[in-house]
């Protein structure tokens, strides 16, 4: 499939790129540039089409009825991609679309005279030109720059995708997101509202006093997350290292350092399935908050979702699929026990029904903690069954070895899990910093943990900083591909990311 575009024969694309090529010979023998330059000053189209107030409509000059009414508009300047062209006579009639918006352009050869006119007609899809004219509306009333001066800035050698059949293959899209963010409806803006919630999210917590750091990706060892990590070696130091599966620990070194409020946005790295909800490569946001508890993430939590949905103009009441998600704060919360009553139908603690239970599901529960069979039944019966958003409140302690323990009750974590539309999105806990409880647990953890697998070593340094100190903390993790597919009514995370990773073209 290498050098092929979607639904057009090796041949039909060999033919389109030969006369693609033929225009660009004749494009260098009228002296033009066909790959143009620097082009200052244009507006963006939607900028433009935001000036249609500023045309003036004068009645006819004559009283004639079959004079016109006379325009004047503002002058414009534009660049672009031609998606869409068509040839009347003396006139060609292209939409002209950048990262903005699409508007139509309208090229007379009266207007533009010869040399221009000569230009135009060597236009193809795909192809990057620059305009210059006066914005004003044609005779059916549509919106267009009557083009006064032409620019080419950039000759496309390969045919779009075939309007009708091209990029329907989601795969083709991941592929050739340069095609797909061109060809495909609500592509662009799409990943343009990613950016906007990326940049809401930095917004509410530097508001907020939190401060952002940049913490290593290699890892001497993985830790922080239940994950089997992606495994490298540095050369010069002739050791092994890891691709970060989480941010916590370092972000905790430095509550100890005394940074009391921080956070970091960035990617992780877990070598596990890929999936509509799983990308090996992923984007995770991790806070970090000085004498706070789960509670306070929490109310964070709310706080970084709603100014994101503000941040894209969207309501609070967003569509998902046939769902209807009601983001109007406050958000439900229920306890873990609560919900798992609720949906099984079993006690949370008749440890004899759970495991009948897991059994009918198909589970191994021998040498299992009755915590850990617990939990495999509450991910497969419940986690799916909660639209949300829903706080889920306060783990088995057992499953939670990060996490303080409720004060008194030394049986459940202090920890939610956010779910909205049977998806984790945000996970928290009130941080545990008892550094022999730290140590204990992580031992507990490592027993039976494979080689390859994360926190198969213990992180004696992480284990020394708590011994120093760190003061009592909430913490909150936020996967951000799974917000954005939320917030964008995507149902696949590869639709979410730019590039999602795939197998090698070769397979195909």
């Amino acid at each position: 499939m290498t050098g092929q575009q979607p639904s057009q024969t090796g041949r039909d694309v060999g033919m389109h790129e030969a006369a693609r090529r033929e225009k660009l010979s004749k494009l260098e023998a009228l002296g033009v540039d066909p790959w143009g330059g620097r082009f200052d000053d244009h507006q963006a189209i939607d900028k433009i089409r935001q000036r249609e107030a500023e045309i003036v409509t004068s009645p006819p000059l004559a009283d004639d009825p079959r004079q016109q009414p006379q325009q004047t508009g503002p002058r414009v300047r534009a660049a672009g991609r031609v998606v869409l062209q068509r040839k009347k006579g003396k006139l060609i009639f292209l939409d002209l679309q950048d990262w903005s918006g699409r508007i139509q352009v309208m090229i007379g050869q009266n207007q533009v005279g010869q040399q221009n006119w000569e230009v135009a007609l060597l236009f193809d899809l795909g192809d990057m030109i620059g305009v210059d004219g006066e914005l004003k509306r044609t005779r059916t009333g549509e919106l267009t720059i009557f083009a006064e001066q032409l620019h080419f800035l950039t000759k496309s050698i390969l045919p779009p995708p075939e309007k009708h059949h091209g990029l329907t293959d989601p795969e083709l899209r991941q592929r050739m997101r340069y095609l797909d963010l061109v060809h495909s409806d609500g592509a662009m803006e799409r990943f343009l509202k990613r950016t906007k919630i990326v940049q809401s999210i930095r917004r509410t917590l530097d508001a907020e006093g939190y401060v952002e750091i940049e913490g290593p990706t290699l890892h001497t060892i993985a830790g922080g997350a239940a994950a089997r990590p992606f495994a490298t070696h540095h050369n010069a130091l002739n050791m092994p290292l890891f691709m970060r599966i989480a941010l916590e620990l370092h972000l905790k070194r430095l509550l100890v350092g005394g940074v009391e409020r921080v956070y970091e946005l960035g990617r992780v790295y877990r070598n596990e399935g890929i999936s509509p909800r799983h990308n090996p490569e992923f984007t995770m946001l991790e806070v970090y908050q000085a004498y706070g508890n789960y509670e306070t993430m929490m109310d964070l939590t709310e706080r970084i979702i709603l100014d994101a949905i503000a941040a894209t103009g969207q309501p609070q009441q967003l569509s998902w699929g046939d769902a209807t998600i009601d983001f109007t704060p406050p958000f439900a919360r229920k306890t873990y026990d609560e919900l798992f009553a609720e949906h099984t139908g079993i006690e949370p603690d008749d440890h004899a029904a759970i495991c009948r239970l897991a059994e009918q599901i198909g589970f191994d529960t021998s040498a299992k903690h009755p915590d850990v069979v617990k939990n495999e039944v509450f991910e497969e019966k419940v986690e799916d069954a909660l639209s949300g958003p829903l706080f889920v409140l306060d783990y088995p302690a057992s499953i939670c070895p990060l996490t303080k323990r409720a004060r008194g009750r030394p049986e459940i974590a202090e920890r939610f899990e956010l779910f909205i539309q049977g998806m984790e999105v945000a996970n928290a806990y009130t941080e545990l910093n008892d550094p022999d409880l730290q140590e204990q647990l992580f031992r507990t953890q490592l027993e039976g943990q494979k080689e390859e697998d994360s926190m198969a070593k213990m992180d004696d340094d992480f284990i020394r900083a708590l011994r120093h100190g760190m003061p009592p903390a909430g913490g909150l993790g936020v996967g951000i591909d799974r917000l954005v597919m939320l917030l964008t009514n995507m149902s696949s995370i590869r639709e979410v990311i730019l590039f999602p990773l795939l197998r090698p073209e070769s397979e195909h």
